[in-house]
């Protein structure tokens, strides 16, 4: 070999060398980014796995606490949520009558709240069976409950259903649900041979969300719960059609009424820990969900953070529910 020709192959190699580190520090620093777990501060794929945790331990009883957290006002919130998409039209069909195809996406639909309401409307209400809708969530334990709940649903909502398994981070990796515990792993072990974990593996994935196929991204009370929210955001935003509509549903601040906040506030960190110690035997995971809400951002800095990610936001951007203890924030993605 020439001395030119290995002056080429050592530059190659330091370049290949060189190009290994950067991507082991990518990946390291992603995985050691610092972020919250309610008021601990913990890594980004620390959070993961103990959020993970938290909705395994409620899944079973994560609707009747949510009954007894907010007297049932969750209920009359998501009703409004759905109300407000009116599923079934959508402004994205061509032509006169806009009750075409639609594909609505689901994330962090864990039991099926959002997704079973979406149906009911588009189906039944608005008359489009052509409406389907793909619920995804991390958590295996919860898709499990949704997926036991939805056979209640008529068979023709329940063919338009499915559900995925998937990190709303990176929605490029999803497989569809096995059931936790799964009869499919009789192992209980992971892809890396650990012992069975009740959230996602990216290891496992075997399918994906392509870019641009969503007509309406919906999330309900879940993002906060997330790592990174956003790169879920742009997440979000890739996934929908130029046109589609991200539309987030989240306890927020009710600052503007400071009488009203702070008993809400005593309610939140005293009753609701206390509550789920006494229903679900689960302290621990709901003094994580009250702290949760209190380290969400504010209306107008979750509406910021959603333009950043690229989506257009119309008037203020949010809604605020019952003074502010909910608000729903939605944003279109860019025709062009």
């Amino acid at each position: 070999m020439t001395e030119e020709g290995r002056i080429v192959l050592s530059v190659l190699g330091a370049l290949t060398f060189c190009a290994i580190l950067a991507f082991f520090a990518i990946y390291f620093v992603r995985i050691k980014r610092p972020t919250h777990f309610g008021y601990e501060t913990v890594t980004e794929s620390e959070k993961r796995e103990r959020v993970a945790g938290v909705f395994t331990s409620v899944a079973e009883s994560y609707d009747r606490m949510n009954d007894l957290m907010s007297f049932g006002w969750h209920r009359v919130w998501k009703d409004h949520f759905v109300a407000s998409l009116n599923p079934g039209f959508s402004p994205l069909t061509a032509g006169p009558d806009p009750r075409g195809p639609q594909h609505i996406l689901d994330i962090a639909g864990g039991t099926g709240d959002i997704a079973f309401r979406m149906l009911h409307t588009a189906h039944v209400l608005n008359a489009n069976p052509a409406v389907r809708v793909t619920i995804s969530d991390i958590n295996r334990a919860m898709l499990t409950v949704g997926k036991q709940r939805s056979t209640t649903l008529p068979a023709s909502q329940q063919a338009a259903l499915s559900f995925v398994e998937a990190n709303a981070e990176n929605l490029s990796q999803t497989r569809p649900l096995h059931p936790y515990p799964s009869p499919l792993e009789p192992t209980s072990t992971d892809a890396h041979g650990r012992q069975e974990q009740a959230f996602f593996d990216p290891a496992t994935a075997t399918s994906s969300i392509p870019s641009n196929s969503v007509d309406l991204y919906t999330v309900a009370f879940g993002i906060r719960n997330f790592s990174n929210i956003p790169a879920a955001l742009r997440e979000a935003h890739r996934v929908l059609k130029p046109g589609g509509v991200f539309a987030c549903l989240e306890f927020s601040k009710a600052d503007r009424f400071p009488l009203f906040n702070a008993v809400y506030k005593e309610w939140s960190f005293r009753a609701i820990p206390l509550i789920g110690q006494l229903v679900a035997a689960d302290r621990d995971s709901y003094q994580y969900l009250v702290e949760s809400i209190e380290r969400f951002p504010s209306q107008r800095d979750f509406r910021d953070m959603i333009v950043d990610a690229g989506f257009v936001v119309a008037g203020e951007g949010y809604e605020d529910l019952t003074g502010g203890v909910a608000a729903i924030h939605k944003g279109m993605k860019p025709r062009a």
